[in-house]
């Protein structure tokens, strides 16, 4: 890490890599997997997996280590939708994340790391977001849609 002597005074924003998982139930009900917060800004509230990614990290291995500490879930096949750059939607610093999304086998998730829980909703019973997560789902959602169209 030698060459951070040229970040020179700017302040610089941090990068997160967050992941919308889909997955099927036995009855083609599409799902979606969450976690719950457990610790601020949004201690209880649900979120996508993710989290702030380290200096010798791509943003798809962050994607997938969140992933794993989070949920449990290894070794998944994650791609980049997305880049959100709104300057205020983290009250913690200026945030910059790189969404991911996947579609898997629904399976057992458990809430691990800083998150107290993890569990599969069906579209039409998420409860409210944290942090601008609602906005990243919805851009998920369209994106899969106009892919689908390809």
């Amino acid at each position: 890490m030698e060459n951070l002597k040229y970040c020179y005074k700017y302040p610089h924003p941090a990068v997160t890599a967050d992941c919308v998982i889909f997955g099927f139930d036995e009855s083609n009900i599409m799902k979606v997997l969450l976690i719950q917060r457990g610790i601020d800004p949004y201690k209880g509230k649900w979120a996508f997996p993710g989290g702030f990614m380290n200096m010798d990290e791509t943003a798809e291995q962050c994607a997938r280590r969140e992933l794993e500490e989070e949920t449990g879930l290894k070794d998944v096949a994650v791609e980049q939708f997305y880049t959100f750059t709104d300057v205020n939607r983290d009250p913690r610093e200026r945030v910059i994340t790189v969404a991911h999304y996947a579609l898997v086998e629904l399976s057992e998730v458990k809430g691990g790391d800083d998150a107290d829980d993890a569990q599969w909703f069906s579209l039409d019973e998420i409860p409210p977001l944290a942090f601008d997560h609602e906005e990243i789902l919805n851009k998920a959602l369209q994106t899969l849609k106009e892919r689908k169209k390809l």
